[in-house]
């Protein structure tokens, strides 16, 4: 079977080296354009990439390819996939342009999640809210994944909230330096420094969740409370979760029923088994020890115990820019074709 192409918008950024990366040797999609700004455009992708992935950069054939313009009518003939890493506020209008344009857009990017009509996607979680594509107006469809926090947070906490009920939520998440993109944040705010996150993302922790945990029409209804800081750390967000459930379930009926949980996953390539890792050690789970775990697209739980306050509190860990935007956005594209809804 040939592999089926997908241009990468905003492919010069560090979310975009992350979609070529991993789509190398994919066995159902190709890489077959790239597209960015027009500081870029018209050169080859290799010569105007600042590539800072570890190992080595992108394969030959994606680095010959000249640097495209982010308009629908410049993508190579049959093509009618785009994975977006686009970031800021011209990312909806860009993505809204190839969704009326008839492309299935694969977005990276925060412009259309609280849209009613946009799925908040995480394959293992909430495969189902995949209709909603459907019922969007236009030739195309967008689909979105969540905030980088947010995916390993709804993993740990799916089982609970369909068996147990949640009924409040407080979290604080100490995230990477990878999550700013490349330059990024400045090294006199980060080191020997704990900076609070300036922009939006507590809003995201408390309100995608309940997207992604209620039905396709409706989210789900409990209060969370967020706090987020980034920390001198390169890759993996840890995040910290204090949980009321209905019925005050012990730790061990927790960690009982994670442990249990996720037995029947999608067959999808990125999909990775075990999907959840419980470690009982107190130090861990750890961003220099876990974050790669199922090659990076796998979420680390510990420190199950009792919250005098809320009931349950426990950690949560998961590679930010793969689980958390790049491998997220890929497995999204890859539910899709596994439905047959790809244009």
């Amino acid at each position: 079977m040939s592999r089926i192409p997908v241009a990468i918008l905003g492919a010069t950024g560090m979310v975009g080296q992350r979609l070529i990366q991993r789509l190398s040797g994919h066995p159902w999609f190709q890489v077959a354009a790239v597209a960015a700004s027009s500081r870029s455009v018209g050169r080859p992708y290799g010569e105007v990439v600042p590539w800072r992935l570890p190992g080595t950069a992108c394969d030959d054939r994606v680095a010959r390819m000249d640097v495209l313009p982010c308009e629908p009518g410049r993508m190579p003939r049959g093509l009618r996939v785009v994975l977006s890493a686009l970031g800021g506020p011209e990312a909806g209008e860009i993505e809204g342009r190839f969704q009326s344009s008839g492309f299935a857009v694969i977005s990276n990017a925060s412009a259309w999640r609280d849209d009613p009509l946009v799925p908040l996607l995480v394959p293992e979680v909430n495969p189902e809210h995949v209709a909603l594509v459907q019922k969007q107006p236009g030739l195309g469809y967008i689909v979105t994944n969540p905030n980088c926090c947010v995916v390993p947070l709804v993993i740990a906490l799916a089982p609970l909230h369909r068996e147990m009920g949640i009924q409040a939520l407080v979290v604080s998440t100490y995230q990477a330096v990878s999550g700013a993109g490349y330059p990024g944040e400045s090294a006199w705010d980060m080191l020997g420094n704990v900076h609070p996150h300036p922009g939006d993302e507590e809003l995201k922790v408390q309100t995608e969740p309940l997207k992604i945990l209620g039905a396709t029409s409706r989210p789900a209804d409990f209060p969370v409370s967020a706090r987020c800081v980034r920390v001198p750390v390169v890759d993996g967000h840890l995040i910290s979760v204090q949980v009321k459930l209905r019925g005050h379930p012990s730790p061990e009926a927790v960690a009982a029923l994670l442990e249990s949980s996720y037995g029947d996953l999608p067959t999808l390539p990125s999909t990775p088994r075990p999907l959840l890792l419980l470690t009982r050690q107190r130090d861990r789970p750890a961003p220099r020890f876990d974050a790669d775990s199922g090659n990076g697209m796998a979420v680390t739980v510990g420190r199950i115990e009792c919250c005098p306050v809320m009931g349950i509190k426990l950690f949560c860990l998961a590679h930010n820019t793969i689980r958390g935007a790049a491998g997220a956005a890929i497995a999204n594209l890859e539910l899709l074709r596994s439905k047959g809804l790809l244009p």
